[in-house]
């Protein structure tokens, strides 16, 4: 296994704004404030398991935790282990770990992928994590942890990284996109964060994606579902229409449009609850000064809609149709049909 040295970042967005100290984590803060602690009380530990969905920021801390313990560069070393699993190359980290760091107190060794390793390849590692020399630090990296042998992980402090929410994203889209130049409209910013499904780097990746794609400084939301194929607002409008109105037919016809397209069933759902979320509000409130700091989760022409919904008298919304969305929503990755769900609440609920 080839041990490689941190490589410096890209144009690419997600590198060029990827967090480099403390001060730049968000969504993270109860990692952060741990590891800080432990700094400063010069309580570190030989091995650590950094746990949670991709994108969420687990190599980018292990860097700013190696670089806050004074490590330089030289005396990192990261391995990906999907692609280097084997016992030979675990072998050669045992092998290399007895050398003292080049220019640093420590040398760090970030494992990525750590769940990938063979069987073999994690008894031999467990041999380096029992006996560990004074001046190496381990940081595991896994989206599965229910793969990592329990003896591995008894010598690790796991920390677990959560998924930034919706409004974490929405403000990192908002700030780059600013940062590079572009004025995203209103609601834009929320559909990219959207699709970025709880991940800091395919978020920044979309929206590198719809800056590279734009002619204009200025974004709109119809850019955003034509580059990136979100579900079109006019196909998430007329579902909403047909399901107040109560009109199986044309709500059963728009998924089959939504089918023909190809497009994501799931985030077809995802955009009708945000705004079936927003009417239901709508109807529920009336003081402007709190409705108005939903308004700009949408487009100007969008929320001109869901006002003239919330106010027809034909208008059926209620928290149970919500509920149902959300059922939707949940069973759709393990349908054996992806629009099942979807078409169960329209059979259901009219």
């Amino acid at each position: 296994m080839s041990e490689k040295k941190s490589s410096n970042p890209s144009s690419v967005l997600y590198r060029k704004y990827r967090p480099d100290v403390w001060s730049d984590v968000i969504g993270q803060e109860h990692i952060v404030s741990v590891l800080e602690g432990s700094i400063k009380l010069n309580k570190i530990a030989h091995a650590y398991l950094f746990s949670g969905s991709r994108g969420t920021g687990k190599t980018t801390i292990a860097r700013i935790f190696a670089k806050a313990l004074g490590v330089t560069a030289n005396d990192i070393y990261e391995i990906d282990a999907a692609s280097n699993r084997g016992i030979d190359d675990i072998r050669e980290i045992r092998s290399g770990v007895s050398a003292f760091p080049l220019e640093s107190k420590y040398k760090v060794y970030i494992i990525d992928e750590v769940h990938m390793l063979t069987k073999e390849a994690f008894n031999a590692l467990l041999k380096t994590l029992e006996e560990p020399p004074t001046h190496v630090i381990f940081i595991l990296a896994t989206t599965e942890t229910d793969k990592i042998p329990e003896t591995v992980l008894s010598r690790c402090q796991i920390f677990t990284f959560r998924k930034p929410n919706r409004e974490i994203l929405k403000i990192l889209v908002t700030k780059v996109a600013k940062k590079e130049g572009y004025v995203l409209e209103s609601g834009t910013a929320e559909l990219v964060a959207l699709l970025g499904d709880g991940s800091f780097r395919d978020t920044l990746g979309i929206l590198q994606k719809v800056l590279s794609s734009s002619a204009d400084k200025n974004i709109s939301i119809k850019e955003v579902e034509d580059i990136t194929g979100a579900p079109k607002s006019v196909f998430v409008n007329d579902f909403i229409k047909a399901l107040l109105s109560a009109k199986k037919e044309d709500a059963l016809s728009v998924i089959s449009k939504v089918k023909k397209e190809n497009i994501s069933i799931k985030i077809f759902i995802a955009l009708i609850l945000e705004k079936v979320r927003l009417l239901l509000i709508l109807k529920s409130l009336s003081k402007e000064s709190i409705i108005k700091d939903f308004k700009q989760d949408v487009s100007e022409d969008d929320w001109v809609l869901l006002e003239n919904l919330s106010k027809a008298s034909d208008n059926k919304v209620n928290s149970g149709m919500l509920r149902e969305l959300l059922k939707a929503y949940d069973a759709t990755t393990s349908a054996y049909i992806e629009s099942l769900p979807l078409e169960l609440v329209v059979v259901d609920i009219l």
